[in-house]
């Protein structure tokens, strides 16, 4: 039986739908596996060499003052395990978080090797799905664990708490006003969908790389350098509104990329105020 396949556990998200749209342009069967479908694993697992675990149902935010959210992502990645037992290796890539696993980083940028330290709930859940996914590697399947920075771009939903770029075009379309918690000066790292999605993809092409790595653009910004080029793509002021600092925000991150460059032959191509243009142009026309 052939396993060329690839599945994307939680492929309905942003991030699955881009990825999806590109293994199909590449010619590469593709199947998408949602919660409300999950009994389709045992059918499926066996035509996959791959499995891209992205699905989460919580963020930082959704999760702060509910830790038992978390329990839902883990029981997820534990009933995933438990069927990948039964299958012959399989390629499993799991989409970690790298804005939070590590917390409050002593050094710019954060590589691999810093200790993980999440500062939240949904930090924490990544943190041990991670070491979960890793004991699959003792039966014989291979694990790369991906540590993406703030993925945005066109394509993106809406969603509540999460998504700054996003959410600032859409306060910039709606003239709304756009919450701040802090001074604005928490610095993130953004790394724009497509490139995202290629890194990915050739991890797809390494079915037997068993890594941890950051995915971002090595850069920072602080949310007031992005509310700024915002304003300049959107040509327009955005309406915002200083709240309290919070105790789950990370005060600033920025991710090394030097691992995933050197096993890739991998670099960032598209800069943070084109990748704001790009998503801008989409919003506007999609």
């Amino acid at each position: 039986m052939s396993r060329d396949a690839v599945l994307l556990l939680g492929g309905g998200g942003f991030i699955g739908r881009a990825l999806t749209r590109r293994l199909q342009l590449e010619g590469i069967p593709v199947h998408v596996v949602g919660r409300e479908n999950l009994a389709s694993l045992d059918r499926l697992l066996p035509l996959c060499g791959t499995v891209v675990h992205l699905a989460s149902a919580t963020t930082p935010g959704s999760s702060a003052r509910h830790p038992e959210l978390e329990t839902g992502n883990l029981a997820l990645t534990l009933q995933l395990l438990e069927l990948l037992q039964t299958q012959p290796p399989t390629h499993l890539v799991f989409f970690s978080s790298g804005g939070t696993v590590y917390g409050n980083p002593a050094t710019f940028p954060v590589t691999e090797a810093c200790p993980i330290a999440p500062l939240s709930h949904h930090g924490a859940g990544k943190a041990a799905q991670e070491i979960l996914c890793r004991t699959l590697s003792t039966q014989g399947h291979a694990v790369t664990v991906l540590r993406p920075s703030n993925a945005y771009g066109p394509g993106q939903n809406l969603r509540q708490g999460f998504g700054l770029i996003r959410t600032m075009l859409e306060h910039a379309r709606a003239s709304t006003t756009l919450d701040i918690w802090g001074d604005g000066e928490n610095v993130r790292d953004y790394i724009y969908i497509d490139d995202v999605v290629e890194a990915t993809v050739r991890f797809v092409g390494l079915p037997d790389d068993a890594g941890t790595y950051n995915l971002g653009s090595g850069v920072g910004y602080s949310i007031n350098r992005v509310k700024n080029m915002v304003e300049r793509v959107c040509g327009a002021k955005l309406n915002t509104a200083c709240r309290p600092s919070r105790d789950v925000d990370v005060r600033g991150v920025v991710l090394d990329n030097t691992r995933l460059e050197t096993r890739l032959n991998w670099v960032p191509s598209v800069g943070l105020e084109e990748g704001i243009e790009y998503t801008w142009k989409d919003l506007k026309h999609p």
